[in-house]
């Protein structure tokens, strides 16, 4: 069974750009099981382990039940990571899944959707069902048949 967070709408995105696709809602993914996968291009763990993941996930799963979506939530080294150089980052990792770039904070460094989802650091993934609520926020990587677990898990509730 899946580390539970209590069952909460999850809040809406803050995107300031979308990568691999047009604009996307919560409210259009409905009825989808969410993957969302929060990095910052310039993250040892993100590259290394995260996007890799993310990759698999959309591989596997496949977009008519799960949707895997990218957000650059860029919370350090601002001038190092404009959405010019994530489209490079995009290019050369070859990465298909949407991503959106978080909008910067309004009065600090963290950028609106992270600090809505309460992200604590990168990677993280958080998992919203088909209702879009948000059942499970974790900070770093886990392994690739826990998470595809609690994937199934979500898929097999009732829509």
């Amino acid at each position: 069974m899946m580390d539970e967070v209590s069952a909460s709408p999850a809040p809406d995105w803050h995107v300031s750009q979308w990568f691999n696709t047009d604009p996307l809602t919560l409210t259009a993914l409905r009825g989808k099981v969410i993957v969302l996968h929060a990095f910052q291009m310039l993250c040892p763990g993100c590259v290394a382990n995260g996007i890799p993941q993310a990759q698999r996930i959309a591989r596997f799963f496949g977009p008519d039940h799960v949707a895997v979506i990218g957000l650059h939530t860029v919370f350090e080294h601002h001038e190092a990571m404009p959405p010019q150089a994530l489209a490079a980052f995009i290019h050369e990792y070859r990465l298909t899944f949407p991503i959106g770039v978080d909008l910067p904070g309004k009065t600090g460094p963290i950028p609106q959707t992270m600090a809505a989802y309460a992200i604590q650091g990168t990677p993280s993934l958080i998992l919203i069902d088909r209702r879009g609520l948000m059942r499970k926020h974790a900070l770093g990587t886990e392994e690739d048949m826990r998470v595809g677990a609690d994937i199934a898990f979500l898929l097999a509730e009732a829509g």
